[in-house]
């Protein structure tokens, strides 16, 4: 894999604009979002819930949709113009992974559908319809959407999603080539090839991370993630889940990667969490040189009390447990902890 200027920049695609989870427990899931994040409920459509986070312009950046198995319904990404569109639609159907046009959803207009190499179904779209709070939800400031909720502790807005890969690098090379997506930081693995890539359209670290899917086939979610902006919210929502028997994974802690401060749980229908206190670094140089790692610096990190940086290790599931759930025999848990 090489850097992103290899390829030429591509200012295609602007953002992450929304994703869709599955779950089997819709009600309970839609709890944690609503009641313990303190998301707003904006619509339902065929039996899927929509919701928001109060610092969002755009109406919906979560669909949560019944499933007999969690996992991700699709990743949806804002191209930056109609013409922008065109091009990456153009592009994405050169690479033979391009599923066609839907008429839309619930807060965009058309979008066209398409999967990575490992078929983690995603879309791309232009058209969408910007939120207007409501009389009872206005805020006071004007550059904010929407008033800040008072339950929960309310998570500000949608960040990235982390994505499990039997190859990463293929898959990182689609987001590049075909999306314009440029190469941050990678992990290179010590046999040759890559075992995780984090990838971005904007000064973020990552809008979209692929990891080594070390205990099933590939094609899964490992995990979505909400922002905060404040570290010590981590702690306030930490004490929340414990108080309602949410499984808290990790954190709150400091990534090694990213520098980002995390907290990772699962929520009530099996899917990986991850809320972050801050946003790690921002990235502004036009030559940016990718941050590589080693499997040589994983392993010191790790016998130093290590990944993340603060605040621990990774327990053994955090490898191998992503949605859907991988049934093989392997001795780590490979299905979601219980509180």
């Amino acid at each position: 894999m090489s850097a992103a200027a290899d390829y030429g920049y591509i200012f295609d695609v602007a953002q992450l604009a929304h994703i869709e989870l599955l779950t089997p427990d819709l009600e309970r899931s839609l709890w944690f979002f609503r009641d313990l994040l303190g998301m707003e409920e904006v619509a339902r459509k065929d039996g899927s819930a929509y919701l928001r986070a109060y610092d969002e312009r755009y109406l919906t950046s979560l669909k949560l949709t019944p499933s007999e198995k969690p996992g991700l319904g699709h990743a949806a990404w804002r191209a930056r113009s109609p013409r922008a569109l065109e091009r990456r639609v153009h592009a994405i159907e050169a690479t033979g992974l391009g599923h066609g046009w839907i008429d839309g959803d619930i807060g965009h207009g058309p979008a066209y559908r398409f999967t990575t190499p490992e078929g983690h179904p995603m879309e791309i779209f232009w058209e969408v319809e910007w939120y207007e709070a409501p009389g009872d939800l206005q805020s006071r400031l004007p550059n904010r959407p929407q008033k800040r909720p008072g339950r929960g502790v309310p998570v500000r807005r949608l960040d990235h999603i982390n994505l499990f890969a039997k190859d990463v690098k293929r898959c990182g090379d689609f987001m590049m080539e075909a999306l314009g997506f440029q190469l941050r930081e990678y992990i290179e693995a010590r046999a040759g090839g890559y075992r995780g890539v984090w990838l971005s359209v904007s000064p973020m670290v990552h809008e979209i991370a692929f990891m080594h899917d070390e205990a099933g086939p590939g094609g899964r979610l490992h995990h979505i993630c909400y922002w905060y902006g404040y570290p010590h919210q981590l702690w306030d929502v930490g004490d929340l889940f414990r108080e309602n028997r949410v499984h808290i994974e990790l954190g709150p802690a400091k990534h090694g990667i990213t520098q980002a401060m995390p907290l990772y749980v699962y929520e009530p229908g099996g899917n990986r969490v991850e809320l972050f206190g801050d946003v790690g670094y921002l990235i502004f140089e036009p030559d940016w040189r990718p941050i590589r790692w080693t499997e040589e610096h994983i392993e010191r990190a790790a016998q130093e009390g290590g990944l993340p940086w603060l605040g621990g290790s990774f327990p053994a599931e955090y490898w191998v447990y992503g949605t859907p759930a991988a049934q093989i025999g392997v001795e780590r848990a490979a299905t979601a902890p219980t509180e």
